[in-house]
């Protein structure tokens, strides 16, 4: 039940963070920008 609380948890400040980060940016494009840098970094 730990892990699962302090899963949630990690999930709620990563979710906070993007928002924090977005600021007025639209959430495609938002969205768009974020998967791009994953795919880079996954061919890293």
């Amino acid at each position: 039940m730990t892990k699962e609380h302090e899963r949630d948890e990690l999930h709620r400040t990563i979710w906070q963070i993007a928002n924090d980060l977005r600021g007025s940016v639209d959430g495609w494009d938002f969205k768009s920008y974020v998967l791009g840098v994953l795919f880079y970094r996954s061919i890293s």
